[in-house]
């Protein structure tokens, strides 16, 4: 405790760092700044209470933090400097914001006594100590506080909007001073305030009865999951409504896991790149029941009617807790603002109830027995891939080996860029943190240092990391925090030597007009990038290069095994695309084509 605080007394710094031990927060992760050394000071104070990450660059502070609460369930919080340390957090706080993951980013400012003066570091030409106004677009709400007397009500209520309704992060923003003053002779209790508030709303009662009578009515009827089903912990609630009205599920890129891929009612992907059976049977539905779900361009084909949706004439049951998302990109034959998990057991208990499902049993056995005719045509078409023994590796083969070579409590994240494609279409993910990738910011860097935050979250479960060359490049100094903790994880670098699912844009829609997107030796004109493997070991982290197909999965197997820091680095081949069953539109530019199928017309 600081020699200019009484005895009873605890100044911002200890507020925040109490409150977090009191939410039970294990680790934060951060980086230094001179206007954040009060605030590291307090967490010395506590270091056996709670552990201090540091990192290499704030984004990786960011992105660990998403990926400890994906796999933990339970939110950390960042702390970051002011001026460009924490200008260097809204990549990953927006990646959090619009993928419903809460974290507390603790932001430094410049002293109180110094806004507008123009101080180093201080953003003041429009407004003083402006940082706030920076990443209000990019969470939940900015808390900034001027006083140490602030500091217990800010903390408080930040964690309360964090974790309450529609979860995200929330930044609070904390001049330097106010580290040091006095705020309180006690931190607030979690138990009088946050921890006995529960979100998980159900739906309106006549609702829950009307969704059930068009459930059972249906002779088509489809589910569709997002994220708001793998975290929301409603799997095992879904599977059971599933099975019990032998009703198939379908998932958005955010959803899949929510339902073992092997489960006979898995439909797999709805997307631009779908698998053929879920997109197919998605258009034809008469009733789908979306649970969690955006319905952003990727999932619904940029909205064009007839490749992943036809809405109408199919009717849609929304379910959200944002009342927001309902409504919005398509009209809805009933909308319910719950928690997707209590709907869900809404739903069940209703089912319960009902002494006669009169459920339309002899529609619904055909119906799924004609969505196996469309697995077997998507099994059909993309076959070739998995025993293409060509090189550079074929991407696809490339997915399915991964996926082979992982053990079934593995947790695979998943970069951005075409491999992310990939790997959604051809890894079979059991369980909701199988497979997580970032579906709505999409920034460079997630799965490199998010693969950390969850083995920080699962030190006993295999994690493997499967990013791009260029992501790889970008936030390559995880490499020294993987090595400074002593974090096992294992990086998979699909290596194609470009920034190839947009140079895949440049040849599709501009005629092959390609420019910047490509990495090339200016001498030789070879392709070029470093040797990653070579760097990974320069860094103390085993680094091999893998070139030939039926080495990969052995060789993920060897890295989990290995028990260390390990790179795999992959050459891979940059010029296939993923089929799918859906498309893609650039508007302006034109629209891809389906892969199997045509625009559905409904009779």
């Amino acid at each position: 405790m600081s020699a200019s605080n009484a005895s009873n007394t605890l100044n911002g710094a200890q507020v925040i760092v109490d409150y977090l031990i009191r939410e039970k927060v294990p680790m934060v992760f951060g980086l230094c700044g001179h206007g954040n050394i009060q605030f590291i000071d307090a967490l010395y104070e506590r270091r056996h209470d709670i552990k201090t990450v540091s990192v290499h660059h704030e984004s990786c502070a960011g992105f660990m933090a998403d990926v400890y609460y994906r796999v933990a369930g339970r939110p950390t919080a960042t702390f970051t400097s002011c001026g460009p340390g924490s200008a260097n957090l809204p990549i990953s706080l927006a990646n959090a914001f619009l993928d419903s993951v809460p974290f507390m980013a603790v932001t430094g400012n410049v002293p109180t006594s110094q806004f507008n003066r123009g101080a180093f570091q201080e953003l003041y030409r429009h407004y003083q100590a402006d940082f706030p106004f920076t990443v209000r677009s990019y969470c939940k709400r900015v808390f900034q506080l001027t006083r140490g007397e602030m500091v217990p009500l800010a903390v408080r209520q930040a964690w309360k909007t964090m974790v309450t309704g529609r979860p995200g992060p929330v930044v609070l923003d904390v001049p330097f001073d106010v580290f040091l003053e006095s705020a309180a002779e006690e931190a607030p209790k979690p138990e009088e305030w946050s921890a006995n508030i529960s979100s998980r709303c159900g739906a309106d009662p006549e609702g829950v009865v009307r969704a059930v009578d068009m459930l059972l009515e249906a002779e088509r009827p489809v589910i569709i999951v997002g994220q708001g089903v793998r975290y929301g912990g409603a799997c095992d609630d879904l599977r059971r409504l599933a099975e019990r009205l032998q009703i198939p599920v379908a998932a958005s890129a955010s959803g899949l896991g929510a339902i073992d891929a092997h489960h006979p009612l898995a439909l797999g992907l709805v997307a631009r790149g779908g698998h053929y059976q879920a997109n197919h049977a998605a258009r034809q539905a008469d009733i789908l029941l979306a649970l969690g779900v955006r319905f952003d361009d990727r999932t619904s084909s940029s909205w064009i009617p007839g490749y992943s949706f036809t809405i109408p004439p199919t009717k849609l049951i929304h379910v959200d807790i944002d009342p927001e998302e309902i409504g919005r990109n398509y009209p809805v034959a009933l909308g319910l603002m719950a928690d997707v998990r209590t709907f869900l057991r809404q739903v069940l208990a209703e089912l319960d109830r009902r002494s006669n499902l009169n459920m339309r049993a002899d529609a619904r056995k055909k119906w799924l027995m004609t969505i196996d005719g469309y697995r077997r045509e998507w099994d059909k078409l993309v076959a070739p891939g998995f025993s293409d023994d060509s090189t550079p590796i074929n991407p696809q083969r490339a997915a399915a080996e991964i996926d082979k070579g992982l053990p079934q409590d593995a947790i695979l994240v998943s970069d951005i860029g075409v491999h992310h494609n990939w790997l959604l279409g051809y890894c079979k993910p059991r369980r909701p943190d199988s497979l997580i990738g970032s579906m709505g910011f999409g920034p460079m860097g997630f799965g490199v240092a998010g693969v950390l935050g969850a083995k920080f979250a699962a030190p006993d479960r295999p994690c493997v990391s499967v990013c791009g060359d260029g992501a790889f490049f970008m936030h390559a100094n995880v490499l020294g925090t993987a090595v400074e903790y002593n974090l096992p994880v294992v990086w998979v670098v699909w290596n194609n030597y470009a920034y190839a699912s947009i140079r895949g844009l440049q040849r599709g829609y501009l005629n092959g007009r390609e420019l910047a997107t490509d990495f090339h030796h200016p001498l030789t004109g070879e392709r070029y990038n470093p040797d990653f493997a070579a760097m990974a070991r320069s860094a103390g982290v085993e680094g091999v290069r893998i070139d030939r197909a039926a080495d990969l999965a052995e060789a993920v197997r060897k890295g989990v095994d290995a028990n260390r820091p390990y790179l795999i680095d992959v050459d891979i081949a940059a010029d296939i695309n993923p089929a799918g069953a859906g498309v893609w539109e650039l508007p302006g530019l034109g629209r891809s084509k389906p892969s199997i199928g045509t625009q559905y017309q409904p009779a």
